[in-house]
């Protein structure tokens, strides 16, 4: 395994694999990674020759009250990861790689950046879309691979991608899960003991949500009030979404389809995370592969 800090590199060892016949899979993370972002490494090395992980911590998707400054960075531990789990080659750039003095432009994604994620983060999806269109113009691989848990990150990625035509096939693969159902996260490092047991509720209030919508006679705002009164069975937990809407745009909906997807967002102690679950007639699943 290779690992580079220049563009310049990243671009001699992608041109050797091209060269050699080879695809380019791309896995874009901010570090710290876990069993989630090692289940992405697999899916691009089973549907790709060549596995390129990105790992930057993005500045431009932090507001100016997050825990930027805080993320975990443990490179060398991260490096060790993705060696194991046989990826080819890692980029990891300084800032001032990406975002070189005088550096002005940015990407704005319309539509499903404006509310949820987008309400209660100004700004941060057009870091996401900025830092991702960079990294896939540096990388220039045939597939990227994300992760369902980043609901409407991975919607706003597609919308770029068709809207710029960007060459590249955006694969979203299933959220990894602890064994009691807790999604996996870098920042659930942050978490104590009690509100990592707190943090359950989080995936207990999806598999609610998806119980209720077999229920005939459930509405999506009965379903919604279900989820938030679980949420706030117990102290330290702060909502602030807990909603059911369309996959595709994020809609509110006025009554039950198929399929739909319950997504949540609540402070556990200071830790602010994120789940989701898609819902069909059938049954839960997580988002098909695209």
């Amino acid at each position: 395994m290779h690992a580079v800090a220049t563009v310049e590199e990243l671009r001699t060892h992608i041109q050797a694999a091209r060269q050699s016949g080879r695809s380019i899979g791309c896995v874009p993370t901010m570090g710290a990674l876990h069993a989630g972002h090692i289940s992405l490494v697999e899916a691009a090395r089973r549907e790709t020759d060549f596995v390129v992980v990105t790992i930057f911590v993005n500045p431009t998707q932090f507001g100016p009250h997050e825990d930027f400054t805080k993320y975990p960075r443990p490179l060398e531990r991260d490096l060790e990861l993705c060696r194991d789990a046989g990826v080819d080659l890692v980029f990891h750039p300084e800032v001032a790689t990406v975002y070189p003095t005088g550096a002005t432009t940015s990407v704005d994604v319309g539509g499903v950046t404006s509310v949820l994620e987008g309400a209660f983060r100004p700004g941060h999806f057009r870091g996401v879309a900025t830092i991702v269109l960079k990294l896939f113009n540096m990388v220039q691989p045939d597939v990227a691979f994300f992760g369902q848990k980043d609901f409407q990150q991975q919607l706003v990625i597609k919308q770029m991608v068709r809207d710029l035509d960007v060459p590249v096939r955006v694969q979203t693969c299933p959220t990894k899960r602890e064994a009691d159902g807790l999604a996996m996260s870098s920042r659930n490092v942050y978490l104590s003991p009690t509100e990592r047991q707190t943090a359950l509720l989080l995936s207990q209030a999806l598999q609610l949500a998806n119980s209720l919508a077999h229920d005939a006679q459930s509405t999506p705002s009965d379903i919604e009030a279900a989820m938030r009164r679980l949420l706030e069975s117990e102290t330290g937990v702060r909502i602030d979404y807990a909603v059911l809407v369309d996959p595709h745009t994020l809609a509110p909906l006025e009554r039950l389809q198929s399929p739909m997807v319950a997504l949540i967002a609540a402070r556990v102690g200071t830790t602010r995370l994120i789940d989701n679950l898609v819902i069909s007639s059938a049954d839960s699943t997580d988002l098909p592969s695209s």
